[in-house]
């Protein structure tokens, strides 16, 4: 749920405009010389967007009980949890007096992704959800370089797809867009997600192969909820010597972060923690989708 900043200052812009004319006009008919400095007014614009920000009220302060409330809150400090909490607070707008228990309920594909137990009590009980502490909401990135890398991969492009030559083609999608197909899936796939795991490939992108329906499809947009997982090995690997079947994350790199705990570097670059997991390839980001294509295992056995 999201209203758009654009949206408000759009607003404050067309009032503004709209007093200028005003002033213009009776410029013009009283045959007064302009005066921009008078006619736009120095706080319009700051008054505004403090006012939507002080109030949660977004939109025009004449306009108050048409405008959304709540966008903005004054964030919860009472405790360490309560303030993480409310950071992580989602909001579904449906009327709190509705009768209706489904909406209220706990969903399958909340796995791993929402808290099942944080809601508030009464009214409002299911509806305002929490994400889980690890949850991340993708911020997007562009798709461009991703189906330039494909095309030099071997990727033909959809315009010169000929079906009657390739039936079998696998056809890929990035961000639901056909783009092209590939006559060998499997090493495109391992291709794309090699270079996800180098991190040279934005970690957020996902990656998803429906191997029956004989599609790939690459998601970069903003929005998607995901959760991080351990990598498991898929192929022995003689540069870092982890065999197939195990972490890639190593006693070597479990120890380098408790002794960066101990004692921080002087350096901030020289860090590891959460970001060098993920470029080491440690740890990986899977939204809804990838994760229905994965096999994720529950237990270390």
């Amino acid at each position: 749920w999201r209203v758009p900043a654009g949206q408000l200052f759009r607003g404050i812009m067309r009032r503004m405009n709209t007093e200028l004319a005003n002033y213009l006009r009776r410029c013009v008919e009283g045959n007064r010389h302009f005066n921009l400095a008078v006619g736009i007014k120095p706080g319009t614009l700051s008054n505004g967007l403090k006012y939507s920000l002080a109030t949660g009220n977004w939109g025009d302060q004449k306009k108050a009980m048409s405008s959304t409330a709540g966008v903005s809150q004054v964030l919860n400090r009472y405790t360490f949890a309560s303030t993480l909490s409310h950071l992580r607070r989602t909001n579904t707008p449906i009327g709190r007096d509705g009768k209706l228990a489904k909406p209220r309920q706990l969903h399958n594909t909340h796995w791993g992704l929402v808290c099942p137990a944080e809601t508030p009590e009464g009214q409002a009980c299911g509806l305002v959800k929490n994400l889980s502490l690890m949850c991340y909401v993708s911020v997007g990135s562009p798709s461009e370089p991703l189906i330039e890398f494909m095309i030099n991969r071997g990727m033909e492009v959809v315009e010169e797809y000929e079906p009657l030559r390739y039936p079998h083609a696998t056809k890929i999608f990035v961000n639901g867009v056909w783009v092209g197909v590939h006559q060998d899936p499997k090493h495109l796939v391992n291709q794309v997600l090699d270079t996800r795991r180098k991190s040279y490939l934005q970690y957020e992108v996902s990656l998803v192969r429906e191997i029956r329906d004989q599609e790939f499809k690459i998601f970069s947009d903003a929005g998607r909820v995901m959760r991080p997982v351990f990598t498991v090995q898929q192929e022995d690997d003689p540069e870092t010597g982890i065999n197939k079947g195990h972490l890639v994350l190593t006693k070597e790199l479990v120890n380098r972060l408790a002794k960066e705990q101990a004692e921080p570097p002087e350096d901030p670059s020289m860090k590891i923690g959460w970001e060098g997991l993920i470029r080491a390839g440690a740890v990986e980001y899977l939204d809804a989708e990838e994760e229905e294509t994965s096999m994720i295992c529950m237990t270390p056995e």
